[in-house]
């Protein structure tokens, strides 16, 4: 039960709970564990029409030829494969990593 003396609770004007701190390693553990938690800001990308692995992208500021630099492969290999809505698993799999995101991300 250590673990829940590390939660706070914070209550809101109202008295009922309106946030959670819990301790940053604490974070950081639940930030990398791969959740496959997708951020609005990416799926409102995919909402305005772009596919989830350009709205990754955009959604951490990389380029094009930046995402190809890291999988080691043309920026117009790169832009084939983010246009594309069918990919390899193995493929998928290194862009989610060059992303920094988990595989399962790319699935909506």
């Amino acid at each position: 039960m250590k673990e829940l003396a590390d939660i706070q609770v914070i209550n809101g004007p109202d008295g009922k709970p309106a946030f959670v701190v819990i301790p940053y390693v604490d974070f950081v553990k639940q930030l990398n564990a791969g959740r496959g938690l997708i951020p609005h800001d990416v799926v409102s990308r995919t909402v305005d029409g772009v596919t989830l692995m350009r709205a990754w992208r955009e959604h951490r500021g990389l380029t094009q030829a930046e995402v190809a630099r890291r999988l080691d492969i043309s920026q117009s290999a790169y832009a084939q494969q983010e246009a594309s809505d069918r990919l390899r698993k193995s493929s998928r799999d290194k862009i989610a990593a060059a992303l920094g995101i988990a595989p399962e991300q790319l699935d909506l």
